[in-house]
């Protein structure tokens, strides 16, 4: 039997010291992937993705890991939705996507292929924002009352209007609006905001209604105007245009949000850490500039959080698509 010494005992000590920390960091830093795929439910070019690939770019310095935008198109984000929920829950794999995806399809598609409450788990939020109506270069409206009545007009009390995912919150605005002001409106739903837009510019639809993020850069060329927007205040990002409820459309006052999902099972250190790093992210003077003069109210949204403001959000949506007589497809 080997005889220890009060040295030897020492540097057995030592030698567990050293391996336990040895351990822990590897533990820790296994924690966050080498490389982490962000899905996208959009395709490239539109509000969504910019925003995205802004927030990687930073993101990959303060976690010290790759960060990939990977763009999943199709069914307003339900694809993306579902490659979420297949995804293994080790922090690889993660959705940035807007209040669509989580609050409004699980309620307009009889069977979207995931359950939020279920399948995923909120890490952050980061901005709020809110939908806008605009009217391509090509269409004599200046504001939305010259809209209406040239639809009336010129349209013979009917007009089209693009949305970029079918049986959004813009589809039931759109029908809104048209039993409001007395106008026969219809959604084209497209896949995604970019295809939209491109129709827009090039003067294929005369009008149509997205975030702000999917019209900010277009609208400050002049390439469409932007003649109106949800919620209760004017946007910093174009102070000239007047709200909705102004012209007297309530109900829309709940504001629509961005933020980050992981499928259940995730490390709850990962998510911790990784809404640490996108709350140090947006805290940057240029990324919060950048995101406010795409039309984004930036606000951290730590997990709790962020997981009580989707739940607002969908309540609100709730009622008002239950309201509206909609069913389920």
């Amino acid at each position: 039997m080997p005889t220890f010494t009060p040295n030897s005992r020492r540097s057995l000590l030592r030698i567990a010291a050293v391996l336990g920390a040895a351990l822990t960091v590897g533990l820790a830093s296994a924690q966050t992937p080498r490389t982490i795929r962000l899905l996208v439910g959009f395709p490239p070019g539109g509000g969504t993705d910019a925003i995205a690939r802004l927030l990687a770019d930073k993101l990959k310095d303060e976690l010290g890991a790759t960060v990939v935008v990977e763009n999943r198109p199709g069914a307003g984000g339900q694809i993306a939705a579902q490659a979420l929920k297949a995804a293994a829950p080790d922090g690889s794999t993660l959705f940035l996507t807007h209040d669509h995806s989580i609050s409004i399809l699980p309620q307009v598609v009889k069977n979207p292929g995931f359950d939020p409450a279920r399948d995923f788990v909120p890490v952050a939020g980061f901005a709020t924002f809110v939908n806008a109506f605009a009217v391509s270069a090509g269409t004599p409206a200046k504001t939305f009352p010259e809209y209406v009545q040239w639809v009336k007009t010129a349209g013979g009390g009917k007009g089209a209007v693009g949305i970029p995912a079918p049986a959004s919150t813009l589809e039931f605005l759109v029908k809104l609006l048209g039993q409001k002001y007395q106008i026969d409106l219809v959604s084209m739903p497209y896949r995604g905001s970019a295809p939209m837009m491109a129709d827009m510019l090039g003067n294929q639809i005369a009008a149509g209604s997205g975030s702000i993020p999917d019209f900010i850069e277009n609208h400050k060329a002049g390439k469409v105007r932007v003649v109106g927007v949800l919620g209760t205040r004017r946007q910093a990002a174009m102070p000239d245009v007047p709200t909705f409820d102004e012209m007297g459309l309530k109900g829309f006052e709940d504001l629509p949000y961005y933020g980050v999902y992981a499928p259940t099972g995730t490390p709850e250190k990962f998510i911790t850490d990784f809404s640490n790093a996108l709350a140090k992210v947006v805290a940057q003077p240029a990324v919060r500039e950048h995101l406010t003069a795409m039309g984004l109210t930036v606000e951290h949204m730590p997990p709790a959080a962020f997981a009580a403001r989707q739940q607002a959000y969908t309540n609100a949506w709730t009622r008002i698509i239950k309201d509206s007589g909609f069913v389920a497809q």
